[in-house]
Parts: structure tokens; sequence; C-alpha cells
């Protein structure tokens, strides 16, 4: 039952990416002279202190504007945390495709894969994990063509091994 969930999920992605690259790079010529003319940049930075805390991330990315309605991109995720007497990293990557079916609405979905390793120090030893995390967001918002808010939903989500507190999630997304 659970390989059979697992695999249909992997199915519709398939399809969903396939669909998507097929129509962003059948509406364009990609020539190299307007190739980086169509590129834009953006990304995240975060920074949390608190009662005996740090957490720290990096997410550049990239994202290709095939036409005015479909942008393929990639980017690269790091993440860094201390509570008390845990330690956490994760880093990785993604895959994001954005729809704007109208102007002021964006539809997207972004493939993240994660590498998670997990130190609590206890009195009687350190317990770790190290595992791969990986992520489906599916999210609609609304912007101008430089930002974009919204919200996104983790189809994998699983609130044992994902970094993430909540499957549901707000979104803002900047780019130049």
């Amino acid at each position: 039952m659970i390989i059979a969930h697992s695999l249909k999920k992997k199915l519709v992605l398939s399809v969903f990416m396939t669909a998507l690259c097929c129509f962003g790079f059948a509406q364009t010529t990609l020539s190299n002279q307007n190739f980086w003319k169509n590129v834009r940049f953006g990304g995240n930075i975060g920074l949390g202190f608190g009662n005996d805390s740090f957490n720290a991330s990096v997410s550049p990315n990239a994202i290709y504007q095939a036409n005015e309605y479909v942008g393929l991109g990639a980017g690269l995720n790091f993440n860094y945390a201390k509570f008390r007497n845990a330690k956490f990293a994760a880093y990785g990557g993604s895959l994001i495709s954005l729809i704007n079916p109208i102007r002021a609405l964006q539809l997207s979905a972004e493939l993240e894969q994660l590498r998670v390793e997990r130190i609590l120090e206890l009195d009687g030893g350190n317990v770790e994990e190290n595992y791969w995390s990986p992520a489906l967001f599916l999210g609609i918002g609304y912007g101008n063509k430089n930002v974009t808010v919204g919200i996104r939903y983790d189809v994998l989500y699983n609130d044992e091994k994902s970094i993430y507190a909540d499957a549901l999630m707000p979104f803002v997304r900047v780019y130049f």
C-alpha cells in the first residue's frame, strides 16, 4: 500500500514536470544570445535567534523565463539550526516550475531534495540521524513581475522526517 502510494506520487510528479518542460520550451526558441536575458535570480536568506537557539538559512535560485507564462529553474538550499542540546543541518537542491495563467496569478511546483543531519546531545551519548528528505510543494500566489506572495503545500510531507513544521506554509518569492 505504501509503495503504491509513493509510486503514484512519483508518477504524478513526472507527468507534471514533463508537461511543464515541454510546454515552456515549445513556446520559445532558445538562442545563446537571449538565454541570459531571460534568467532571473532570487532566493531566500534567513536568520533567527532565541533562548539558547540559533537558525540560519541560505537558498539562492535562478529561473529561466521561457515565455510570459512559464518559468523553469533550480536552486540550492542550506539550513543550520542549534536548539539547546540539538544540532541540525540540511542541504540540497530544488527544481521549480512557475506558471502564470494570468499576469497576477502564479501557480508553482517545486521538487526539493535535502540531506538532513541531526544530532541530539544526551548525557548517555549522542543520537544521530542522517537521511534524505524529499518535498513536493504545490503553490498558488498573487504578485507582479518580481514579487509573489502566496501559500504552498508539501504533498510528500512526513511529520517525522520533514524539516518543516507543517505541510502548508506561506511564501514570498522575489526575483530580479
